[in-house]
C-alpha cells in the first residue's frame, strides 16, 4: 500500500467519521495518513469510544474538528459517512477522489442503554467491514 492521505467528513465528527478514522488508521497499519472532520465540530461521542475499544481500536485520544480546520491540505480521498455532510461540506480543492456511503447515526437512538449500545456496535461493524473493502479495493490507486 502506498501512503495516502484521507478524510472521513460527516456532520459533527462525533461518531461515524472517528470510527471510520480510527478503523482506517488501524488496518492501514499506519500505511494512509488519515484524517477526519464535520461541517459542525462537536465531541468525540462516548459511546463510539466505548464501542470501539470493545473492538480493540482506541479513539479515546480524537478530538473532533471542523472541515475548515483541514482546508489547506491536500487528500487522496474524501469521504462522506453522511447524506448532510456530502451536502454541506465544502469544496476541497485538494481532493484527488471523492467517495459517499451514509451510515444510520446511532446518536439518535433511543431506548435503553443497551439498545442505544447495539446499535452503535451494529454501525461500528458495518463502518469496519466498509473500511476493510475501501482499503482493500483503493489502497494502491
Amino acid at each position: 500500500m502506498s501512503i495516502q492521505r484521507i478524510l472521513v467528513l460527516c456532520t459533527g465528527n462525533s461518531c461515524r467519521s472517528q470510527m471510520a478514522e480510527g478503523w482506517l488508521r488501524h488496518f492501514s497499519h499506519g500505511q494512509a495518513e488519515v484524517h477526519s472532520a464535520g461541517v459542525l465540530a462537536s465531541r468525540v461521542n462516548p459511546r463510539a469510544i466505548q464501542v470501539m475499544a470493545e473492538a480493540g481500536v482506541d479513539i479515546s485520544r480524537h478530538t473532533s474538528k471542523h472541515v475548515d480546520t483541514l482546508l489547506d491540505m491536500s487528500f487522496d480521498w474524501v469521504i462522506t459517512v453522511c447524506d448532510n455532510a456530502k451536502e454541506q461540506c465544502p469544496f476541497i480543492a485538494g481532493a484527488t477522489r471523492t467517495l459517499h456511503h451514509a451510515f444510520h447515526d446511532p446518536t439518535f437512538t433511543v431506548g435503553s442503554e443497551e439498545e442505544i449500545l447495539a446499535d452503535f456496535r451494529r454501525v461500528r461493524d458495518e463502518i469496519r467491514e466498509f473500511c476493510e473493502v475501501f482499503l482493500r479495493e483503493h489502497a494502491s490507486r
